[in-house]
């Protein structure tokens, strides 16, 4: 039992999730388009960030609209629902994550690394869009300042590894 105690105890890495609390503009760049030079689909949104269970978590809430093609193929706006549910799991020594949204049914799920000295956190996972299309994931959040945060993810295509989304934050005032 005093061992349970110890391990569930918070530290500086939980310290450093929570120091991204708050309410959140972003905008988002998607090259949907396998052509690196093709321009990225953009849309906007906002992030709400806050801790929970006794800050052992941080759950961030987030909604936009996005441009997607309907069912005739033309481009509509849809109202773009997303959580995640991050942490630091002292046994693993890792940061984990978890993330929903109302495009799909699965979770994804991740863990990754924090390097103080460029203020980065690397994440890695791996998605299933589509029945047996395995993809791997590699999310770099740059933590800029305390107002600014920028979430890079790049997905493995056939042994290539291509950024195919860019989120940028910005803390509201």
């Amino acid at each position: 039992m005093k061992q349970m105690m110890e391990i569930s105890k918070l530290n500086e890495n939980h310290k450093l999730l929570a120091d991204m609390n708050g309410n959140w503009n972003y905008t988002i760049k998607m090259w949907m388009n396998p052509d690196p030079n093709a321009k990225p689909q953009e849309s906007k949104g906002t992030a709400t960030r806050k801790n929970i269970m006794g800050g052992r978590y941080v759950m961030m809430d987030v909604s936009g609209k996005m441009q997607m093609p309907g069912e005739d193929g033309k481009m509509k706006d849809i109202q773009f629902k997303g959580m995640a549910v991050e942490g630091y799991d002292n046994v693993k020594k890792k940061f984990i994550g978890s993330w929903i949204d109302n495009m799909g049914t699965g979770i994804e799920l991740s863990e990754g690394t924090y390097d103080p000295a460029t203020k980065t956190f690397t994440y890695t996972s791996e998605m299933e869009p589509m029945p047996g299309m395995k993809t791997q994931v590699r999310e770099v959040l740059k933590v800029a300042d305390n107002n600014h945060m920028l979430l890079e993810w790049y997905e493995n295509h056939g042994g290539q590894e291509r950024k195919t989304m860019e989120i940028a934050y910005t803390r509201k005032k």
